[in-house]
């Protein structure tokens, strides 16, 4: 029998997300962003609750390859395109895109000879100096794409923002404009916004988005939940209480004894911890429902279980079911008193949780 602990994937609400996006995004394409393992939910599962997307954006040559090995048939886009020279092969295998962000990438493809088609999108560095040709080298880049006979003629043009989930910073606007003069006289579709570029800044809807976290309901923007931004949580963690306790005043909970009770009280124990992926940083006070009430941590995560403060869930029972996350207990809570995000918490899953799947 497996550990308790649980990842429900909500199938019904990936799918209602993506037709919120739609929503706003109208006309615009929308490339499902699926990498690190569809951010935690499962890759092949999240492509197969999403087939009604455009395309899916991977991390890796691999990831389209479990796609593909998925029976996905979608455009599938490696949004950091080859590695090495030999990857071409099987971009061409495989029928990936690449993106085509430095000058090494374009070389391989320059000293190519294999005959099959390659759809390719430019990457150009507005802003974000990660990936990306200079925006003056964009026309001469372009061309050079352009004149390989074995490179497909309709290439697409991308950026990536830096800081489009702060509505009030103008670097955004700033790589928009910088994005639009680099590209003014290319042909090619355009695509610019990522999930805070569809909630912020409608002028980069453009021909493609690229939405990653909204589709998991997961929130993009600081200090406001999924849920606040009208998308469902895609992911319910839970787990059982496997044991009740009654700790005297004054007595300290867990590792470092870190908890002091300040009356008699009732505790509880989860069982979960950093080896399931909840994050250790997580501090007393940190809550959690039990049985759908709300109660909180005490005392250190360790790696395999927790201590919950009962106070506030008196009829508590061994076998009642501890939320750590999911639709009324918003993850963005969970990872700010983590000092971290949402989407490192659902990443963060390991191996000694069970995911099952739910329509709804």
């Amino acid at each position: 029998m497996s550990r308790a602990a649980l990842a429900t994937i909500h199938l019904g609400a990936l799918r209602r997300n993506l037709a919120r996006v739609r929503e706003r995004v109208g006309a615009a394409k929308v490339m499902a962003v699926v990498k690190a393992d569809g951010y935690g939910h499962g890759l092949e599962r999240v492509a197969r609750a999403l087939s009604n997307a455009d395309a899916f954006g991977v991390a890796s040559l691999g990831d389209g390859l479990r796609l593909r090995a998925a029976g996905i048939g979608k455009r599938i886009v490696v949004l950091s395109g080859p590695d090495e020279a030999a990857d071409l092969s099987e971009f061409r295998r495989l029928q990936l895109d690449a993106v085509i962000h430095h000058e090494s990438q374009l070389a391989w493809l320059e000293s190519d000879r294999d005959p099959r088609n390659l759809r390719v999108w430019l990457k150009m560095d507005t802003g974000m100096h990660r990936l990306g040709f200079a925006p003056d080298d964009a026309r001469a880049v372009h061309a050079r794409l352009r004149a390989l006979p074995n490179v497909d003629s309709d290439i697409a043009l991308m950026t990536h923002f830096a800081a489009s989930d702060e509505f009030d910073n103008d670097l955004t606007a700033r790589q928009i404009a910088a994005f639009d003069a680099a590209t003014r006289d290319l042909q090619g579709a355009r695509s610019l916004a990522n999930s805070a570029g569809v909630l912020g800044w409608p002028q980069a809807k453009n021909d493609w988005v690229r939405v990653g976290g909204l589709l998991y309901g997961l929130s993009v923007i600081e200090g406001k939940s999924g849920t606040d931004l009208g998308f469902e949580p895609a992911m319910t963690l839970s787990t059982k209480l496997i044991a009740v306790n009654r700790v005297a005043r004054g007595e300290r909970v867990g590792y470092a004894a870190t908890f002091e009770c300040p009356q008699d009280m009732t505790t509880g124990v989860a069982a979960i911890g950093y080896g399931d992926g909840y994050p250790r940083s997580a501090p007393s006070g940190t809550p959690v429902l039990v049985d759908g009430k709300r109660a909180a941590l005490a005392g250190r995560v360790s790696m395999d279980l927790v201590t919950i403060d009962l106070r506030n869930a008196p009829d508590a029972r061994i076998g009642d079911t501890v939320t750590l996350w999911g639709s009324h207990l918003p993850i963005e809570e969970i990872a700010a008193r983590a000092g971290t995000i949402s989407y490192d918490l659902t990443c963060g899953m390991t191996k000694r949780v069970l995911f099952v799947e739910d329509e709804g």
